[in-house]
């Protein structure tokens, strides 16, 4: 199996399944124009974020790691009426292309997007009282990864769903001896997530358009 394979499939069940929609292409498409790096999740994996969080039936949502705003979209298009989204974003040109991005889908009044450090915003968050959230997505930089999801722990509730990208890293995820710190942070994640004994968790390997990489998606199953 190749890449030129992987991408086609995706672009078969794309074709089929995710029909193509203005705000999202057009977000995509600024996202491009802006040099923003093209490591958004593909469109079925947006519809599989969609169809998450509406089968857990999610009215507030943290997302961390904005990005241009496409998983933003998807994410807050699941939410019903009176939902609401938090995103975190470092980047100011991110912020200002999401936010954008987030209008011209009609979504500005749903999100909330907070510019700064994520570990500087989720303790904000938690002092301010928000939260618990429903769903809460985790797709930023890599290090960081078991600090964000400790913090999705503090911010979630009894039956919250957790789900982190990009956990599989091209399968080094499985070299006990990689020196790459993007692969350290999701092995020192998935260690987290395994002794953690409020979550139920499992990881799963994907292919497609954006290479070989995977998602952790986890169920909390107690409150703090």
């Amino acid at each position: 199996m190749s890449q030129e394979r992987w991408s086609a499939v995706d672009r078969y069940i794309t074709d089929l399944l995710v029909p193509s929609d203005a705000a999202l292409d057009a977000a995509l498409g600024d996202s491009a124009a802006a040099d923003l790096p093209p490591i958004n999740v593909a469109p079925n994996q947006g519809k599989l974020l969609h169809l998450l969080a509406r089968i857990q039936g999610a009215r507030s949502i943290l997302e961390i790691g904005t990005l241009g705003g496409y998983s933003t979209i998807w994410l807050a298009r699941a939410l019903p009426a009176g939902g609401r989204l938090v995103t975190l974003e470092l980047d100011p040109k991110h912020a200002e292309v999401a936010r954008a991005n987030i209008a011209r889908a009609g979504l500005a009044d749903v999100v909330e997007l907070r510019l700064g450090r994520a570990l500087d915003t989720l303790p904000a968050l938690a002092a301010e009282g928000r939260g618990p959230f429903d769903f809460i997505f985790i797709d930023a930089d890599k290090p960081s990864n078991p600090d964000y999801f400790a913090w999705a722990l503090k911010l979630s509730r009894r039956g919250s769903v957790i789900v982190v990208d990009n956990v599989v890293r091209k399968g080094a995820v499985a070299d006990p001896e990689s020196a790459d710190p993007n692969v350290q942070g999701v092995q020192r994640l998935n260690k987290l997530i395994a002794a953690e004994p409020r979550v139920s968790a499992t990881a799963v390997q994907t292919v497609g358009s954006k290479g070989y990489d995977g998602f952790a998606i986890a169920l909390v199953t107690a409150d703090a």
